[in-house]
């Protein structure tokens, strides 16, 4: 990609309203753009970061043997209904009647409908275990939206719902999706805690979050950092010592990015959702529900790995491979190293503009793509690599740029 022509500017200033890092940094280097309170643009470099992870979380799911489906966000009222949740939702849903006067709500979760779904092909033991997720816009009505994209009323999401014949089966996979989140969040750089929490209007027996400790998070969370147990601070109030290992608790401020629920009956009973077991008896469905939220990963990521110039992207969801500036009048030479980078499947940024150096390095250092290859008279036929983030720089002879090892 030619930054001469790509769809985005990036900013001096940091937008009037943003308090937090993420927010600053993610404006200004162009990534998103706020069309109103709590809603979002990804402008072209930050879907590119959002589809790095999204290929990243559909691996890992897939890896586990679970299913990709599209859910409506439209929900009938009578569905919400049937659960009690059309009026007890928190936060709130936005609710919208048709021209014939029906009641929907936008999904802000999507329990009632998988349930609906899987009523409808779930008859027998035979059917189970199924797992389907899906990645989609979720709405919620926030009372507050704040953080960019850390806190907003329209937001990606991925939601994993699970089906089985038992508890101990529903455990088993409760699991191995938690050792599949341990992984999506290992590939960002991420460490997470996964903490006891409260299932608020999800419901359900029991619940985990994967917390990320930052100084903006607005989550407290109380920590073992001998055995890594965790709980947040509205579970474990009075905890002094760890219960694991007794050793003493730490409190810190977090970021949740992913929640995990054992559901049990609470859905499949109040729709009806039954299937057959090897007796012939009828029985509700167990379920698991498991979200990550797929912006505000995004955010996290940002307000962990940036420094005072800009954003640090880990290399798996960095928008490019290289970005590549020439410090030549004459970009004849650029353009070659360009061409055999593309040519190689290499994804590349080329700053291709007619500014100074200064100006180059300071939109590359704000934009923070992983590995950066600079061409310029002080290096002559070498190409100059340095990674983000990091002092060293090295010098590469431009015919062994493919088989460089970076």
């Amino acid at each position: 990609m030619l930054q001469s022509q790509l769809f985005t500017k990036t900013l001096k200033a940091n937008p009037k309203d943003a308090v937090s890092i993420s927010h600053q940094l993610l404006v200004r280097a162009g990534f998103i753009n706020q069309l109103t309170s709590g809603i979002w643009s990804f402008l072209p470099l930050g879907w590119r970061v959002y589809q790095k992870l999204e290929n990243i979380v559909k691996k890992e799911l897939d890896a586990i043997g679970c299913q990709e489906v599209l859910l409506p966000s439209l929900i009938p009222a009578e569905l919400w209904q049937k659960t009690n949740r059309w009026d007890t939702m928190d936060p709130p849903l936005f609710k919208v009647k048709d021209r014939h006067g029906k009641w929907f709500g936008l999904g802000s979760t999507h329990e009632e409908v998988i349930t609906e779904l899987a009523r409808q092909y779930i008859i027998s033991y035979k059917d189970l275990p199924q797992s389907l997720y899906q990645i989609q816009d979720k709405f919620r009505n926030e009372i507050r939206s704040s953080g960019g994209l850390l806190r907003t009323r329209e937001f990606m999401m991925k939601d994993l719902y699970s089906f089985h014949s038992s508890r101990k089966d529903l455990e088993e996979f409760y699991r191995k999706v938690v050792g599949a989140y341990q992984k999506i969040f290992k590939s960002c750089n991420l460490k997470t805690i996964l903490v006891e929490a409260h299932s608020g209007s999800i419901g359900g027996k029991r619940s985990q979050e994967f917390m990320v400790l930052a100084e903006t998070g607005e989550d407290k969370v109380l920590y073992c950092s001998e055995c890594g147990w965790g709980a947040n601070i509205e579970v474990a109030k009075d905890e002094k010592k760890c219960p694991a290992c007794r050793t003493k608790l730490e409190i810190g401020n977090s970021i949740e990015i992913g929640h995990v629920f054992e559901l049990g009956a609470l859905y499949s009973e109040k729709l009806r959702a039954f299937f057959t077991d090897q007796n012939g008896e009828k029985k509700p469905l167990i379920m698991g529900c498991y979200g990550i939220g797929l912006s505000r990963i995004i955010a996290t990521i940002v307000e962990v790995f940036h420094d005072q110039n800009g954003i640090i992207w880990p290399e798996k969801i960095s928008p490019f491979k290289y970005h590549l500036l020439s410090f030549k009048k004459d970009n004849k030479e650029a353009r070659q190293i360009y061409r055999l980078l593309t040519q190689n499947d290499k994804e590349v940024l080329f700053d291709d503009r007619p500014i100074s150096p200064g100006e180059k390095l300071k939109d590359a250092d704000l934009i923070g793509i992983s590995k950066r290859l600079i061409v310029s008279q002080k290096t002559g036929k070498m190409i100059e690599y340095k990674e983000r983030g990091k002092k060293k720089v090295r010098l590469i002879k431009r015919q062994e740029i493919l088989n460089f090892k970076f």
